[in-house]
């Protein structure tokens, strides 16, 4: 936890959205691929061995038509891309101690954002399937703005977005790296270790 003591309560809460609020597991969405692909696909890898094709898609830099081309092409996948989509995106479990933790955050009067490192496939998924995921102020994705979290050029983007700046913005994310850069910029940035820790850092910010 990073937060600076006895500083001002912040104006605007930004969460981090996999890892913090809702779980994944690529794993699932690779073992549904290549139950219906013609060639070779190692569901604990796949995805890990194409590292870099998902980042274009994250950043933006491929439609999600190419995206599923470009699966479809090094695994041999045979469905349709309706079918792609909701074997890619269906891969979330919400994380109950931290979505009731937001919404006491949100009784408190305190505007909350999500800021995450996605893709329209798994946005377009979470919003259809997690109520809490409609409970926000704003959204800010990496797809939509042509950054990945830990560029500051996407969190200018979040200031931009929230009117705030320094002190006056409380981050939580489960990445050391992106939390160092939101600790650069004066935010008070929490590493999100267990509901537990996000919780007294969230006390002691008196947004609990």
């Amino acid at each position: 936890m990073r937060a600076a003591a006895r500083m001002k309560p912040p104006k605007v809460a930004v969460f981090d959205l996999g890892k913090v609020l809702v779980d994944f597991d690529y794993s699932i969405a690779a073992r549904r691929v290549a139950s219906h692909s013609s060639i070779s696909v190692d569901p604990v890898r796949f995805f890990s061995e194409h590292a870099p094709l998902l980042l274009r898609y994250e950043l933006g830099q491929i439609t999600t038509r190419q995206f599923f081309e470009e699966v479809r092409h090094i695994s041999g996948f045979s469905g349709a891309p309706e079918q792609f989509g909701e074997f890619f995106a269906d891969i979330f479990t919400e994380i109950p101690e931290m979505t009731s933790l937001h919404a006491q955050v949100r009784s408190k009067g305190c505007p909350t954002y999500i800021f995450s490192n996605t893709n329209e496939l798994a946005v377009s998924h979470i919003r259809r399937r997690f109520p809490f995921f409609a409970n926000f102020d704003g959204y800010l994705y990496s797809y939509e703005h042509g950054a990945i979290k830990p560029d500051a050029k996407l969190y200018e983007v979040v200031e931009r977005a929230t009117k705030c700046r320094g002190g006056e913005i409380l981050y939580i994310d489960d990445r050391p790296e992106n939390i160092e850069t939101g600790a650069a910029r004066g935010w008070q940035a929490v590493l999100h270790e267990s509901p537990e820790t996000t919780r007294a850092a969230l006390a002691r910010a008196r947004l609990v």
